[in-house]
């Protein structure tokens, strides 16, 4: 029986968006250890369920999926996001600033 997660992504480093955020995704767990080829040294694995990664609109879809699919399954709940307060450039010149100027 194959075990999945079931999680949201997370926002990319690299990029400021926030797309594709927003969708749940069904990632079957690896099964079989990876090998690694002894001329190249690329690493490689006979199970291609790994290669599967399934988008769902909710997590309640997702769940009901695996549950229908006799997949066995955790969710890992998304992490909250931190709303930053937004600055403007000339709030580091204030008179009324609350650190000292530090350079």
């Amino acid at each position: 029986m194959p075990s999945a997660r079931i999680y949201q992504p997370s926002k990319e480093a690299s990029q400021s968006g926030l797309a594709r955020t927003k969708v749940w995704i069904l990632e079957f767990d690896q099964t079989g250890p990876r090998e690694t080829d002894p001329l190249m040294g690329w690493t490689s694995s006979g199970d291609m369920l790994q290669q599967v990664k399934l988008e769902f609109e909710t997590r309640e879809e997702a769940v009901a999926y695996a549950t229908r699919a006799g997949i066995s399954y955790r969710v890992e709940e998304p992490h909250k996001t931190v709303v930053r307060k937004g600055l403007s450039y000339s709030d580091n010149f204030k008179f009324n600033r609350t650190a000292p100027w530090t350079h």
